[in-house]
């Protein structure tokens, strides 16, 4: 039911990969952490003695990534080994343990299927007849700094804007987005905010009144994941609509993902296809999603431009007509050839 649909001529399969350091223009900061280089592995799956070969980014973010770090080479190694018999160990429980891994041999076969040129699932889209529109991402900072970049995505034509908060002083971060809601009501600007888990139970309720008074369209993940019980209370009672975002991770079966959802109540949620287990998982979360009607959106983590190319493709073929979180591969100083451009707050090929 859930099976992406892979079909390859009956051929002997070849398998390498390559690991590859991307460096930030800018440190970029989360309540978490800050980032200055990542780590990225591109696996290439082709027909023996044939040139063409379909690319797939294996792209893990080791603080949140459930990847096994210590093995992930090992199994980057036996994924090339064993590449001819796919079709038994794609969807396995084995490599549902490394899901960036299985995003990248998901979209590597789907791009081989599709003649090697980087189309993962041909559409208007990759025909260069329609775009999608994304969110603005500001990155943590001093007060000055994020409101330089508030300014610039502003400027650009970007419509909706999302603040990673939790990190600088909370009154300040209420004055960075209480000067925009001065300035543009919540037709002219949707405003996101992303706590990363930053917010504590005993004040977050707290907190998300003030943001709702800000005419804030949602949250995500306002405190830290796995407390379930809080979270489902915090859904509850908030006056903000909360989206699941690292709640996600780790959640591989079917009827697990159906519990939490049913559990926690959320109002949207938000599928990483790198961190939950590729295209298969998200369109499990996808249909959960629409039978409990909860909203969601697809965002990108720190992928190169080949990952983002597939998250891309794959959220235009979904329909979903939100603003979706995709990066667009400008925060490394070198990236990967993509087909994927930016032109205002829309991104085509």
């Amino acid at each position: 039911m859930f099976e992406t649909s892979i079909s390859l001529p009956n051929k002997i399969l070849k398998a390498t990969w390559k690991r590859y350091d991307l460096v930030f223009k800018r440190p970029a900061k989360t309540s978490r952490e800050t980032f200055k280089t990542k780590d990225t592995y591109l696996l290439k799956v082709g027909f023996a003695g044939e040139e063409v070969n379909g690319l797939g980014e294996c792209s893990p973010l080791w603080t949140l990534s459930i990847d096994p770090q210590d093995k992930y080479s090992e199994k980057l190694d036996w994924v090339c080994s064993n590449i001819n018999s796919w079709k038994e160990f794609l969807y396995s429980d084995e490599l549902k343990k490394f899901p960036s891994i299985l995003f990248g041999l998901e979209t590597a076969l789907l791009d081989l299927q599709n003649g090697g040129k980087q189309i993962i699932f041909p559409s208007r889209f990759t025909q260069g007849e329609a775009s999608i529109e994304i969110n603005g991402l500001i990155w943590m900072g001093d007060f000055e700094y994020m409101a330089q970049q508030i300014e610039e995505k502003i400027k650009k034509g970007f419509k909706c804007v999302k603040l990673k908060i939790g990190a600088i002083n909370w009154e300040q971060e209420r004055e960075l987005l209480q000067n925009i809601r001065n300035r543009f009501s919540m037709e002219e600007i949707e405003l996101r905010v992303d706590a990363n888990g930053a917010f504590i139970p005993e004040t977050a309720l707290q907190k998300l009144q003030n943001l709702a008074d800000l005419g804030v369209h949602s949250i995500e993940q306002p405190i830290m994941a796995g407390k379930f019980d809080v979270m489902a209370d915090l859904c509850a009672k908030t006056p903000l609509p909360i989206a699941l975002d690292e709640e996600l991770i780790g959640v591989k079966l079917f009827q697990e993902k159906r519990a939490l959802l049913e559990k926690i109540k959320p109002h949207y949620i938000i599928l990483k296809p790198s961190l939950i287990g590729g295209i298969k998982s998200c369109n499990e979360w996808i249909l959960l999603a629409n039978e409990l009607k909860i909203g969601w959106w697809a965002t990108s983590a720190l992928e190169g431009n080949v990952g983002l190319n597939a998250i891309a493709q794959f959220t235009y073929q979904t329909g979903n007509k939100m603003p979706q979180g995709l990066g667009t591969g400008q925060l490394f100083q070198d990236n990967f050839e993509s087909p994927i451009n930016l032109v205002g707050n829309k991104i085509l090929i």
